[in-house]
């Protein structure tokens, strides 16, 4: 039968029969495959031929999807190739493999591999996660194989320029693993992470913002995500990640306090951060989503648009020295200090462990004291605010204390 359009419509599956293929007579090999099923027929264009003593077949696409004369023209292609000793089938499973060897395929597998592992688990697999999964995202379509030093180069230049230098040597190390492991799983034979040259941390970072620059950073700060996260940065000491991935689960608006769990803590200590008026008002302001547990953030987990929003407050702030979200942290803990408030609350209040003499006969959390430091920590911020807004900072000071 030569297949036309009207042909296609008048062909049916013999009685009896679940499967039927039709050839067309005009090109020999090219034809129609109609398959009945419980959800109704199936029609596909195929290409079929032989190659030695083997057959083979081509799916060309489902006939309400692709057009006969489209069909046709493919299997032309393909007969062409076979006619000049090539294998189309074959190389349509080659590629197929290959697909399944993106950098984006073979992080999934990785991180399914080393998840709960002794190597990588809790808050270091989260980061792990990020590194491969945001960091190293221009490159995820990518087979292994074209993953090249130069490509990797150019995205460690960019992760510096973006995120500094730190982040980037970090994520250079965790696609490394990667690599390595990829190795080992027989996924490709060499890592082209190993070459690429190490940024210059330049050493510690020391940056804590003055009175001054914090009020500036607060007042540029939107009515957005991003806007209150910074603020909350600001008054609680947390880490980035650790406010920007907050749970409404986490919090407890009757005892005025944030609960962060081992797995979300960078030394896998359950942390306890007290709210102080002004923290409780920006997370009461913020409106409960239905089915989502996350206070921050549009899709999947948290908040995740870092660069851009961090790009987009330098403008509006400008400070006059650089400035990254965890110098904020700094900045609490440089506050405290100067508050008169005692190294050891000011410690806690960032969730770091003291030396284990200290915490072996010390059991005491400072639960109060924390509370109190941070109440006069958000009332120094507010001061400096109102400073630079043009407030009576006399008076608002009275009515402070």
């Amino acid at each position: 039968m030569k297949l036309t359009v009207a042909s296609l419509a008048s062909l049916e599956v013999p009685a009896g029969k679940s499967d039927h293929i039709e050839f067309d007579e005009a090109m020999p090999g090219f034809g129609i495959r109609i398959r009945a099923g419980a959800k109704g027929e199936h029609r596909t264009f195929i290409a079929q031929y032989k190659i030695g003593a083997k057959h083979r077949r081509i799916n060309l696409g489902n006939v309400a999807k692709v057009s006969l004369d489209d069909a046709r023209k493919e299997a032309r292609k393909i007969f062409g190739k076979v006619a000049n000793g090539q294998d189309p089938a074959a190389q349509k499973t080659v590629a197929k493999a290959e697909a399944s060897k993106t950098l984006d395929a073979i992080i999934a597998h990785y991180l399914e591999a080393r998840k709960g592992g002794k190597k990588i688990r809790g808050r270091h697999y989260d980061g792990v996660k990020h590194q491969l999964e945001t960091l190293w995202k221009p490159l995820h379509r990518l087979t292994l194989g074209a993953v090249s030093r130069a490509a990797i180069a150019a995205q460690l230049n960019t992760i510096a320029k973006e995120r500094g230098p730190v982040a980037a040597n970090r994520a250079r190390t965790t696609l490394s693993a990667m690599f390595r492991w990829a190795i080992g799983e027989g996924l490709c034979d060499a890592n082209p992470v190993i070459g690429t040259n190490k940024k210059e941390e330049n050493g510690p970072r020391e940056r804590a913002l003055s009175d001054e620059e914090a009020a500036a950073v607060w007042i540029a700060t939107s009515e957005n995500h991003f806007g209150r996260i910074v603020r909350l940065l600001m008054l609680t000491g947390c880490r980035r990640d650790e406010i920007g991935s907050l749970r409404w689960s986490e919090i407890d608006v009757n005892a005025r306090a944030i609960t962060l769990p081992p797995s979300r803590t960078k030394n896998g200590k359950e942390h306890i951060v007290p709210l102080a008026e002004s923290a409780l008002e920006i997370l009461k302001a913020i409106p409960r989503r239905e089915g989502r547990d996350y206070v921050f953030g549009i899709r999947g987990g948290g908040f995740g648009n870092w660069s851009q929003a961090k790009t987009a407050l330098d403008k509006s702030v400008e400070l006059k020295e650089p400035w990254t979200l965890h110098d904020l942290r700094r900045t609490v803990r440089t506050g405290l200090g100067m508050l008169g408030i005692l190294p050891h609350v000011a410690e806690a209040v960032l969730n770091h462990i003291p030396a284990k003499l200290i915490r072996t006969y010390d059991r005491n959390t400072y639960a109060a004291e924390k509370k109190a430091s941070l109440e006069q920590w958000a009332n120094h911020l507010a001061v400096a605010i109102a400073q630079a807004s043009g407030a009576n900072v006399t008076s608002l000071r009275k009515a402070k204390e």
